[in-house]
């Protein structure tokens, strides 16, 4: 496949979301054309197609002639986190007023194998996964979905600076078990109290683990 393939921009995107998500490519980082499509091997057209789709999302900003790897220092963090509640908190209004209960049957079936294998570090993760797959089903606006989407990209980012911590995974387990059964019941003011509640935790936990300043 040549380099000036129509699929070249989107190999150069999905490289670049991976490192800048992963972590390989840091809040702050130079994107300079010439060097990542020398790096990436594509030209220099698909490569400011794909960061043009990157700063879409949020996760590059271009604020000279050198796109860079968005920031993420503690006002970035709360800024996304106001994001995140606008968003999540209507969308799990929605999805209680339109689920298919059994759909969030199967996110507590989750929840309930996970208190049997708190061992499995990676468990807490699966559960949030399934719920916001079943919430964007249950929601059905392609949309809010996209948008939901480049928002969990940007938290993957805030996850990997915060420390792991067991016991907050697990209380975060237990509240996305409190979201699925308030949808599951078609209750949109609790749903929407539980994501709140949830999310006000998230972000405490994701702040006391930065560094100040």
């Amino acid at each position: 496949m040549s380099v000036g393939s129509p699929r070249a921009g989107d190999r150069a995107y999905a490289r670049l979301r991976a490192e800048i998500i992963d972590g390989e490519l840091a809040p702050g980082a130079p994107l300079g054309e010439i060097e990542q499509s020398e790096r990436i091997g594509v030209s220099r057209t698909p490569l400011r197609e794909a960061l043009a789709r990157l700063t879409a999302e949020g996760l590059v900003v271009a604020p000279g002639r050198t796109a860079r790897v968005a920031p993420l220092e503690r006002e970035d963090v709360i800024a996304l986190y106001e994001l995140r509640e606008a968003l999540e908190v209507h969308a799990a209004r929605l999805a209680a007023r339109r689920r298919d209960p059994a759909r969030f049957e199967t996110v507590l079936a989750a929840v309930g194998a996970g208190a049997e294998a708190r061992a499995d570090a990676e468990r807490p993760y699966h559960v949030a996964d399934l719920l916001d797959a079943a919430i964007d089903e249950a929601v059905g606006n392609a949309r809010l979905a996209a948008e939901l989407d480049a928002v969990r990209a940007q938290m993957a980012r805030v996850r990997r600076r915060a420390h792991a911590d067991p016991e907050r995974l697990a209380r975060a387990t237990d509240e996305h078990a409190r979201i699925a059964e308030a949808i599951r019941d078609g209750r949109e003011g609790l749903a929407a109290a539980a994501t709140t509640v949830h999310l006000a935790a998230s972000l405490e936990h994701v702040l006391a683990s930065l560094p100040e300043g």
